[in-house]
């Protein structure tokens, strides 16, 4: 029973090398959601992220022989770099195993608390793979970043602080949740203190493996696993953390890629630091619950779990942030192709802010514009103003939620294709970001087919993104998909996609 781990949560053995981190009023936040808003800030532990109260715990529970031999583990970031400081803080030699698409600043992170990095494959999966031929190997202990008891017990003492740092017990306490070792530990102290507080889960909607094992009542895995949220990008939760999370835990929620960007927003403007996006999942998750249930007056609070993330993805947030907080939004509009029409096009939208501006001369007769602009959130703002365009004769399609044009087509509109490009289908690709990686993709793809288009951004995060236009006749398009298939990246067929069709397809007769 979760009630075991009161015992573990109250022995274990971390303040060696973290922090009892501040639980602080986020004040702006708390205007604006109408209700008071603490953040528990594991961001300020000395490897920046509460991974280091686990690893030591269970580092400090091995026998000296297992210390002796020494201890390996799997990860790209995060556990790796409190393993590597709780094993130069016990004099334990140390071997992490790191996917060759973790960012340089991790790596050289884990190398300066002095474990050794081996660099493996391009995902978790394939490093945790290589990882466990090592304990097999050397005869060296595994330390798993969230499915462990010691772990958990170690990352239960967050709970532990916040009963104690908190006046009276929280309405609403959000958690971030990956493997679910900081959730199981979180929930099995505070639900067994404050039974009356509801405990919330927060996950990536696109990696929402605790939410799935809800619904089916058992462990399941994700096919396909996003990585924005890094830190919690894990295809299935653990089966320990799942059997302690499912009786303490009231509710699992998820949350967009935008909506954690504008949640690292938050977070800066109230305290000037940068989250991780995992570090921000539990506000994000928390935002969207007040707005769900219409939440007023009441104690929240969210854990702010890290604040590892690279210098150049910063600008990619920053990109997000407004779509996320639902303040700005990307229309496409037809407008009459002669003089004026811009600027008659400018005054129905008033004194609106204009955020982006994409167009390029394509015939005499319309023009198609790609714009960003400011709403107001809530989405009621956006549908009005949609309507009193379409009032006004303007042609508009709402491509706000709309992935391709926000990763691609805003910073590529330049007009249709030539009507030369025959049989273009166009494909989105995800890669490993890592040297040699694109080579391998057009390598892959040979020289039977005529690229007619390409766009690829570096979002400084593990994984790149390309919108690919490939000359495929109607009778070869399973081959070139069998082509892909072999390339091994993941792909979505966009051909038919509105932004693509709008902006770069070719134009009909």
């Amino acid at each position: 029973m979760p009630q075991s781990y009161i015992k573990r949560i109250l022995d274990a053995r971390v303040y060696d090398v973290a922090r009892e981190t501040p639980v602080e009023e986020a004040v702006l936040m708390s205007h604006r959601l109408d209700n008071q808003v603490w953040l528990k800030r594991e961001d300020l532990q000395p490897v920046f992220s509460f991974k280091l109260r686990g690893a030591y715990n269970k580092m400090h529970r091995l026998s000296d022989e297992q210390r002796r031999r020494g201890v390996v583990a799997a990860s790209a970031g995060n556990h790796a770099q409190g393993l590597a400081m709780a094993a130069q803080k016990m004099n334990v030699k140390a071997i992490i195993v790191m996917p060759r698409t973790t960012p340089q600043i991790k790596v050289d992170a884990v190398r300066g608390r002095g474990a050794r990095v081996l660099l493996h494959g391009d995902s978790f999966d394939e490093a945790a793979e290589h990882a466990a031929k090592l304990v097999e190997e050397k005869d060296m202990t595994y330390v798993h970043p969230f499915d462990d008891p010691d772990v958990i017990a170690g990352q239960g003492t967050i709970g532990m602080e916040i009963v104690r740092q908190c006046q009276r017990p929280l309405d609403v306490l959000f958690v971030p949740v990956g493997g679910g070792g900081l959730l199981a530990g979180v929930a099995a102290y505070v639900k067994y203190v404050w039974p009356q507080t509801r405990i919330v889960g927060v996950e990536p909607e696109d990696a929402a493996c605790l939410q799935l094992a809800m619904e089916r009542g058992r462990r399941a895995t994700l096919r396909e696993v996003g990585l924005f949220a890094d830190g919690c990008a894990v295809a299935q939760i653990g089966r320990e953390t799942f059997r302690v999370i499912r009786d303490t835990v009231d509710e699992v929620i998820t949350a967009s890629t935008d909506e954690m960007c504008a949640a690292i927003k938050d977070i800066f403007e109230d305290t000037r630091s940068i989250a991780e996006p995992a570090g921000a999942l539990a506000l994000a998750g928390m935002k969207k619950y007040v707005e769900s249930n219409g939440t007023h007056g009441q104690q929240l609070l969210a854990i702010v779990s890290g604040a590892n993330t690279n210098f150049d993805r910063l600008r990619y947030i920053s990109e997000r942030t407004e779509i996320g907080e639902h303040r700005e939004a990307v229309i496409s509009v037809t407008i009459p192709e002669q003089p004026g029409s811009f600027r008659k096009f400018c005054g129905v939208l008033g004194r609106r802010n204009i955020t982006e501006f994409n167009y390029r001369y394509a015939d005499a007769s319309s023009a198609q514009v790609f714009v960003g602009l400011s709403v107001v959130p809530g989405g009621q703002d956006l549908v009005e103003l949609l309507a009193d365009l379409e009032r006004r004769g303007y042609t508009t399609e709402d491509m706000t939620d709309n992935e391709v044009a926000k990763l691609h087509i805003r910073y590529m509109v330049g007009g249709h294709a030539p009507a030369v490009v025959d049989d273009e289908r166009v494909y989105r690709v995800e890669f490993p970001e890592r040297p040699g990686a694109l080579l391998k993709f057009l390598s892959g793809l040979g020289q039977r087919w005529n690229i007619s288009m390409f766009h690829y951004r570096n979002h400084g995060a593990a994984y790149g993104r390309i919108l690919v236009g490939v000359q495929v006749p109607r009778g070869e398009r399973r081959i070139f998909e069998q082509v892909l298939d072999a390339i091994n990246y993941r792909y979505w067929d966009e051909t038919e996609n509105r932004a693509y069709q709008l902006y770069l397809g070719q134009r009909q007769a």
